[in-house]
């Protein structure tokens, strides 16, 4: 009874420590829009978001089965192409999901999901991440495409697996053809959030960027549950952050926008450990 209570505590301080990698960057977020004059919107919606996710972490139970896991990376790699069908359209660009009165970067709703999903699939990680690229690559999209390649180089460092090695170069060779086609203006808030703040106000912007930087290494070694998908996951972040900062992308977490803080949290959880201790991983 000791061992089981004990391994109970572990469980739960790595579901808190999750919730703590996701509201650190995300309440810093909600800080930096109520005090910068965003609309009162902007940050009831991020902080909707942030409770949502926070309870997916916490409750949502691990899906341990190999089976239920490849039918989850169909579904989500067919809503990451939906939006090339459903818009909407801005200059020919389509990377948005219209959800009932919500429209959401698909990217980062999906993507962190995704990778985490695919990293814990070793015969079909590569095909995974590639298809991913794929549907990026005609939205165009380029920060989900760097996502994409940070996910695959931090898979990359787990496995060594050398097609998860050509699914990064291939990844990243087509984000820079994304990077020249699919920029759009700057929207206040969401995009150019540390650019513009390191002129405005630095030191909110330093504090801002350790923020991401705590969750970065949090989900990398504190956050629980598959090695492999922790690090593709921290390699995703880091590619939409890179992006957000040296073009038009959204600012992943301390931006405004539900995606990524729903796209995290839905990733954390699904990246749990079995209540009885490690998940077994079923045979491929």
């Amino acid at each position: 009874m000791p061992r089981e209570l004990t391994a109970r505590a572990g469980l739960l301080r790595e579901r808190l420590l999750a919730v703590i990698a996701l509201a650190l960057p995300s309440l810093a977020g909600l800080v930096y829009l109520v005090t910068h004059g965003a609309p009162e919107s902007f940050p009831l919606f991020n902080a909707g978001a942030l409770l949502a996710a926070a309870a997916l972490i916490l409750l949502c139970p691990p899906v341990a089965h190999l089976a239920l896991r490849r039918v989850l990376v169909v579904m989500l790699l067919a809503l990451l192409f939906a939006p090339l069908l459903t818009g909407p359209w801005v200059s020919g660009v389509m990377r948005w999901l219209p959800l009932g009165p919500f429209v959401l970067h698909s990217g980062m709703l999906l993507v962190p999901a995704l990778v985490a999903l695919a990293a814990r699939d070793r015969d079909y990680a590569a095909p995974i991440l590639l298809t991913g690229v794929l549907a990026a690559f005609f939205q165009p999209d380029a920060a989900t495409g760097f996502a994409l390649t940070f996910a695959a180089v931090g898979l990359h460092d787990v496995t060594r697996d050398w097609k998860i090695g050509v699914s990064a170069i291939v990844a990243f060779f087509a984000t820079l053809v994304m990077a020249m086609r699919g920029e759009l203006p700057p929207q206040p808030f969401v995009e150019r959030v540390l650019a513009d703040l390191s002129f405005n106000a630095p030191l909110v912007a330093l504090a801002l960027f350790l923020a991401l930087v705590a969750a970065f290494f949090l989900i990398l070694r504190a956050s629980g549950g598959d090695r492999g998908a922790r690090y593709a996951m921290a390699g995703s972040l880091f590619g939409f952050t890179i992006m957000a900062m040296i073009s038009h992308y959204p600012t992943p977490l301390i931006g405004y926008g539900a995606a990524p803080i729903l796209g995290y949290g839905l990733a954390l959880a699904l990246n749990r450990t079995a209540p009885t201790g490690p998940a077994r991983e079923s045979p491929a």
